[in-house]
């Protein structure tokens, strides 16, 4: 639920990727400046062929003391749901309440590529995360689906308080999904505030149909660059991303533009921001201080 206009809004989480460009051996410096810095959460993408997500989610916690690291989001085709949540039944009791999971069906050329790709994809999604939640809640499984089969599986060490389950996704039958059978929806960088507020609307119609009450986070990335041509930056990246250029898409400026734009973002319904550097960000340690100490102060 969002406020109603003049009432107090929520306070927005804040957050910044560690872009998967970056080699394996930088992530734990970038993990270990956020945390003195305070940051609140610091997310990392499970892409093909580069740092595999609960590996390294499990180093950079380690790493740190308080810092949340979500991993957003692993390709379930890549996994058998009883292995993913064992993994993430692990990270959760070993760093408690630290850890944000994010599940999504993965880009379909990159499922072919590894011989995972299956003819119906929100099918296997609907499964797994339906499969995931109740083992990560303690549950004895068994499910004979057309992707996901399981007898009388249960996990011997589930967690204490299971963290929510994310779908990663942006289109309409994946929104509608995802409120029907996750506890929460991460939305890929470039999603403008207006498709977020429909995001939104469509993830409701998912809840409904199920008859879900719960609340169901939205988590967005989104591209922000600062310094001496941020803007011209901030439109190349755009444009190599396929995006429209332009403040819809990214944020870019001072310290007291972007926190502007988190606030936009946040209106549309946006629970948390994730600050998304750009490609080949010189400083990745720079871009989450500078997330953390100059931007979260003026963020709503």
């Amino acid at each position: 639920m969002h406020p109603s206009p003049g009432t107090a809004r929520p306070r927005t989480t804040l957050g910044a990727v560690a872009l998967p460009s970056l080699p394996p051996e930088r992530l734990r410096a970038v993990a270990r400046a956020a945390d003195a810095a305070g940051l609140e959460e610091l997310w990392l993408w499970e892409d093909c062929f580069l740092s595999g997500g609960v590996s390294t989610a499990s180093a950079l916690l380690a790493s740190t003391d308080r810092l949340a690291v979500g991993i957003g989001v692993m390709p379930v085709p890549l996994r058998n749901v009883a292995l993913a949540a064992m993994e993430v039944a692990t990270l959760e009791r070993m760093f408690p309440g630290r850890l944000r999971v994010g599940v999504g069906h993965g880009v379909q050329d990159w499922m072919g590529q590894v011989g995972a790709r299956v003819d119906s994809p929100l099918t296997l999604l609907r499964e797994h995360v339906t499969a995931l939640r109740s083992l990560l809640a303690g549950s004895e499984v068994t499910t004979d689906g057309r992707y996901v089969r399981l007898r009388q599986v249960r996990l011997d060490w589930p967690p204490e308080r299971p963290p929510l389950v994310g779908v990663g996704t942006g289109g309409p039958r994946s929104l509608r999904l995802s409120g029907e059978v996750a506890d929460a929806t991460i939305l890929t960088g470039g999603t403008t505030p207006a498709q977020v507020a429909r995001a939104r609307e469509l993830i409701d119609e998912g809840r409904a149909a199920a008859g879900r009450q719960d609340p169901h986070p939205i988590t967005v990335y989104l591209m922000a660059a600062t310094g001496p041509g941020a803007t011209e930056r901030l439109e190349r990246e755009q444009r190599a991303w396929g995006h429209e250029p332009g403040p819809e898409g990214g944020a870019a400026g001072s310290a007291e533009e972007i926190a502007a734009a988190v606030g936009r973002w946040a209106d549309a319904g946006a629970d948390t921001v994730v600050l998304q550097p750009l490609t080949g960000e010189p400083d990745p340690e720079g871009f989450v201080r500078f997330v953390a100490e100059e931007v979260r102060p003026l963020t709503p």
